[in-house]
């Protein structure tokens, strides 16, 4: 802090002394009849500017300066060798999607935490079906997923994939099978197309159906009329140019992300908190076409856009305490599930009234 004030202090003088010379300069061969007054004002302005860029590019020179040795740090942490099983069994993307995964006796505890986050799960994943998870805050759902995506390994059991545990596989063919949309998804300051593909070069007619699959094709008709369409900059983080987005708009870019992967797995973590009741019941209705024979797996607190699923896993402090359809589920008056959805009903009943 005090190296950038005293930087600050001389990009400052030297602006100063620079602006006082070119000013004395200035009004002497004014006084002297050299300069006219529009001369002057051309002058000055051009002194201003000038002195302006000489104090941005001091300060911009300060703060590398100032910055450059905890580059240091940043390599070191990226060089951080990874103490991941890497595996080595190839992941063949398969045509026909056949995979089928399963959770066996898996629990998970975070690295310094004594309490399991997941406890002795067992489920599994059956090819070309709709699993919903569900459950109150910190039950365990997202955490499912990331011992799922192999961002964590489990602390006991074991997930397999067609009866092999995925550590085995090597971890980037393994991972590409996986289309996952987290809470927590960011979009770049980047065209459109970009955000979508996460590349510079994609196919612009596989983007265009995937941003029209989750509903974004009327803003997309926005895009068009702007004469750049896909090439739209988001955001205005470097350009003026850039255009904003809604919180809405941004979850069916990242939905319309996990599509244009096309992975057979998608993921879906909470994927329409952020859109309007029409958008949401749009995307619910047109979900079999959106997914198509691909297995998806789809996390929410919304239980009503969980009853396209095919079974819904019910967690409660970590553990798996109920499996079945809505309707199953909706019949036991006692279990957890029919708790949560009696609560939402009441809830909208009310506000019904």
């Amino acid at each position: 802090m005090k190296a950038g004030r005293e930087t600050n202090a001389i990009s400052d003088a030297v602006a100063i002394f620079f602006s006082v010379l070119a000013f004395l300069v200035i009004g002497l061969r004014a006084i002297n009849g050299m300069y006219d007054i529009g001369q002057v004002t051309l002058y000055v302005g051009a002194v201003a500017a000038f002195s302006a860029s000489v104090v941005n590019i001091v300060n911009i020179l300060s703060g590398l300066y100032q910055n450059a040795p905890y580059l240091a740090m940043l390599y070191d942490y990226i060089d951080l060798p990874s103490h991941k099983y890497l595996g080595s069994l190839t992941t063949e993307k398969r045509s026909d999607y056949d995979y089928e995964l399963e959770f066996i006796n898996v629990s998970f505890k975070y690295p310094g935490s004594e309490t399991y986050a997941l406890k002795n799960v067992n489920l599994k994943l059956h090819v070309g079906k709709r699993l919903a998870v569900v459950g109150r805050n910190g039950s365990g759902k997202t955490t499912l997923i990331k011992l799922l995506c192999r961002l964590y390994d489990p602390t006991k059991g074991v997930i397999t994939l067609n009866g092999v545990d995925i550590k085995k596989y090597i971890l980037n063919d393994y991972i590409r099978i996986f289309s996952v949309v987290f809470q927590d998804f960011a979009l770049l300051h980047l065209p459109l197309g970009e955000n979508v593909a996460a590349s510079g070069e994609y196919d612009e007619n596989a983007v265009t159906q995937a941003l029209e699959k989750t509903g974004f094709g009327p803003r997309l008709a926005d895009f068009a009329e702007l004469e750049k369409g896909l090439q739209t900059l988001l955001y205005k983080g470097s350009d003026q140019e850039g255009i904003l987005i809604s919180g809405g708009e941004a979850q069916k870019i990242a939905l319309a992300r996990a599509l244009y992967k096309d992975a057979p797995f998608v993921i879906l973590d909470e994927p329409t908190s952020a859109l309007d009741p029409l958008a949401e019941y749009e995307i619910y209705t047109k979900f079999e076409q959106i997914v198509g024979d691909k297995t998806a797996i789809y996390i929410s607190h919304r239980l009503s856009s969980c009853r396209f699923c095919d079974n819904i896993a019910v967690f409660k402090d970590g553990e798996l305490v109920q499996q079945g359809s809505h309707d199953a589920l909706t019949a036991d008056r006692e279990g957890d599930y029919f708790k949560l959805w009696t609560a939402q009903a009441q809830h909208y009943n009310e506000e019904n009234v």
